[in-house]
């Protein structure tokens, strides 16, 4: 468990305590469903879509044509998709080794990221175009971000020609980067004795999780803190109090046309974690309404994202998917309220803490 989250919890009850005794619910039971029934899958697919985006950049580099370059492009479109639902486990084997931040850098307020991919480009870099020596480098060059550019920003047309054969073997390096982390992640969530067991066996003796409560507070703590980051840290990002305060090149995917779908995945994790868990069947008989209300709003929340389907600045100037993204936005401020104050409430955890606050 994070310091920032431990630190902020005030535990004054044991969670078993407020979980209704006719449940017989235990919350390794819980951890355990939410790893077999959303972890492991979520990150599973992420691989496998990685893998094909691997392939796919290949091809693209082999036999450059309109063709294979949309077909990369779909494939980075679908990858971004998978890795928005799995993205909300952002702890445990993600973590370790920058893998995190080297999957996606953003945001990238002052265009760190962005200079250091079009020096590259420029500089025509070899050691960039080789996978194990680029995951080396600066994160922000070998991640979803980085590929983004290649596929979709200045010049990405020359791609579909023979003009840019490093342009395309750089691109296919961050490709095959993209899945040695999916890769290695995936694997890491396997193993009998790793990351997954220590969370859903927690004890004295367990150096992450001593008790219970520990390990479903981790759980409960991606709902809160996730739905804050989509909503404060994602969707605030570029959409303004009024429309004359828009950024949409601040947005998420922007150049390839996936910030929506972005945010349409990661509430449809959220959602999918919540039902395998079955952490709603925990709450107190006279409680359990949270549970279907909380995903009535996340499967309407999902609805909303995907309905915006113009390009984002396009999307902003038109008050029809403008007010799709406010509903967006209020839908996860419900859900925060729902999760965060009255959910927590029932399982006598101190609400409001948030892992965006800082240590």
């Amino acid at each position: 468990m994070s310091k920032r989250l431990a630190a902020a919890l005030a535990l004054p009850l044991l969670l078993v305590a407020a979980w209704p005794a006719s449940a017989a619910i235990k919350t390794s039971d819980v951890i355990g469903r939410a790893i077999d029934g959303f972890v492991r899958p979520a990150y599973a697919s992420l691989d496998d879509h990685a893998a094909s985006l691997t392939k796919a950049m290949r091809q693209l580099c082999a036999a450059p044509s309109e063709q294979n370059l949309e077909a990369a492009r779909s494939d980075f479109s679908a990858t971004v998709e998978a890795w928005s639902v799995a993205e909300i486990i952002a702890f445990g084997p993600i973590k370790e080794n920058n893998r995190l931040e080297r999957m996606l850098y953003w945001p990238d307020r002052k265009s760190i990221g962005l200079r250091q991919v079009q020096a590259t480009l420029a500089a025509k870099d070899p050691s960039a175009t080789d996978p194990a020596q680029l995951a080396g480098k600066s994160v922000a060059m070998q991640g979803l971000g980085a590929l983004e550019y290649v596929l979709f920003g200045d010049g990405a047309e020359a791609l579909a020609k023979k003009d840019e054969p490093y342009r395309c073997a750089y691109g296919a390096a961050v490709a095959g980067n993209i899945e040695a982390i999916a890769d290695e992640v995936r694997d890491a969530w396997s193993q009998p004795d790793g990351f997954a067991s220590l969370w859903a066996n927690p004890g004295p003796k367990n150096p992450l999780y001593r008790d219970g409560i520990e390990a479903v507070t981790e759980l409960v703590g991606v709902f809160i803190n996730e739905l804050e980051m989509i909503r404060d840290v994602r969707l605030k990002g570029f959409l303004g109090a009024k429309p004359d305060a828009d950024k949409p090149k601040q947005a998420i995917y922007w150049r390839s046309q996936n910030t929506a779908n972005s945010l349409a995945g990661n509430l449809f994790g959220i959602d999918q974690l919540f039902e395998a868990s079955k952490l709603g069947d925990a709450l107190p008989a006279d409680a359990r309404w949270m549970a279907e209300s909380i995903h009535i709003q996340l499967t309407n929340g999902v609805a909303a994202a995907k309905s915006v389907t113009d390009p984002i600045d396009k999307a902003l100037a038109d008050p029809a998917p403008r007010d799709k993204l406010e509903h967006f936005a209020l839908i996860t401020s419900s859900l925060s309220t729902l999760i965060g104050t009255r959910m927590t409430a029932e399982f006598g955890l101190t609400a409001g803490f948030s892992s965006l606050d800082g240590d």
